[in-house]
């Protein structure tokens, strides 16, 4: 007799994490020469890595920097973002959202989500501002963009810098046109989870020439070099370059960017087949489907409140089965309490965050991975 729920020695498969890179031979082998070059930190990789990039994004200016994270810092204060300032945005992300506008001095406010798009509500942001409002930062949860159109006519109306947290959504869109094509400043991040990676890394699209030079001091300590042995640092700069490595990793992937995305909308597609009657079965909540704009980074469901999520958890690993949760809700983290945030501020993002969780969704997967994660979740849901 078997354990219910539990996958029998014969049915037993190898574990299916919730997301893994895919780097072919080529790119592995790329790697090595880099290595046997003898030039591994930022050099012509770098380069021709950002150039690449600036295609993808219509030619627009873009730096590669050492990760999504470094990017919105930067990002920040290339739009001006300092002491005293207020950057509104959503409490439903991973805490380097928030965290970065405690860097620049700033004081995170937050707006609520949209419960069906996940997605800060654009409706609250704009009731948010203050004359303190120097940024929004939009973010762009499992690779679907919020309204742009809208969001730049509120930018626009209370004259207002953006600065995108798109770290999920390289390879997104918005009516057709590549998120990072247009706008203001735009954060990427290639971490091994992400659409494209990099191992580590990240990506700023600057919306100006102008601010090309104040970007490349910003991200290695501030220097501007002139000459063979011309050398001035004008602003304290951190150390946030890429490496030639890294920047061949990425060169590696690019070209695989619409394969990776198409592969993800088939496997979105399907998981959304395969969930329709489980979702009303179990009354959990699937995500928006929308296959014009969201790259498909991540599936996440919102469990039922009858059902426990580490218990969900738990049971699915049972079956072989990783799951994510993207995210708790920043503003009850103790950092964001001891700013005066509390519990109830923000009902959506707290119900949505409390529940949701994150099935596998990378371009790996076979066909019949979903097949195997929709029974599993079956088996568990079932036997709550």
């Amino acid at each position: 007799m078997t354990t219910p729920g539990k996958p029998t020695q014969a049915t037993q498969r190898p574990f299916l994490p919730f997301t893994r890179p895919l780097i072919d031979e080529d790119t592995i082998a790329g790697v090595v020469e880099v290595l046997r070059s003898g030039w591994i930190t930022s050099g012509p990789h770098v380069k021709s890595f950002e150039a690449a990039l600036s295609e993808h994004c219509g030619g627009r200016a873009v730096r590669s920097l050492v990760s999504g994270t470094a990017a919105l810092e930067i990002g920040l204060k290339l739009a001006g973002v300092g002491d005293g300032d207020e950057v509104i945005t959503t409490p439903l992300s991973w805490v380097a959202t928030a965290n970065v506008i405690l860097q620049a001095g700033a004081h995170p406010v937050f707006a609520d989500i949209d419960p069906q798009t996940r997605n800060i509500d654009l409706d609250a942001m704009e009731a948010a501002i203050t004359p303190r409002t120097r940024a929004l930062l939009p973010v762009f949860l499992s690779g679907l963009p919020v309204d742009m159109d809208k969001l730049y006519a509120i930018a626009q109306r209370h004259q207002l810098r953006v600065v995108e947290d798109a770290a999920q959504a390289f390879g997104a869109s918005w009516n057709g046109v590549p998120i990072g094509a247009r706008g203001d400043l735009t954060a990427f991040s290639f971490h091994a989870n992400k659409n494209i990676t990099t191992a580590e890394g990240g990506a700023l699209v600057l919306p100006s020439p102008d601010d090309i030079g104040r970007c490349e001091q910003w991200r290695l300590q501030g220097v501007v070099r002139s000459g063979e042995d011309g050398m001035e640092v004008e602003l304290a700069g951190g150390k946030a370059n890429l490496t030639d490595l890294a920047a061949r990793i990425g060169l590696g992937q690019l070209p695989r960017l619409e394969e990776f995305t198409s592969r993800r909308r088939k496997l979105a597609r399907d998981y959304f087949a395969c969930l329709a009657s489980l979702a009303e079965q179990f009354e959990f909540e699937l995500p928006l489907a929308d296959f014009s704009n969201s790259n498909w980074h991540m599936f996440q469901i919102v469990l039922a409140a009858r059902h426990a999520r580490p218990a969900v958890i738990a049971a699915m690993r049972e079956q072989g089965i990783g799951i994510g949760v993207h995210y708790p809700a920043i503003h009850l983290f103790k950092l964001y309490r001891a700013l005066g945030y509390r519990e109830g501020q923000f009902p959506h993002t707290e119900r949505i965050a409390r529940a949701i969780i994150t099935l596998p969704l990378f371009p790996a997967m076979q066909d019949d991975d979903v097949d195997r994660v929709c029974e599993a979740l079956r088996r568990c849901l079932g036997a709550a």
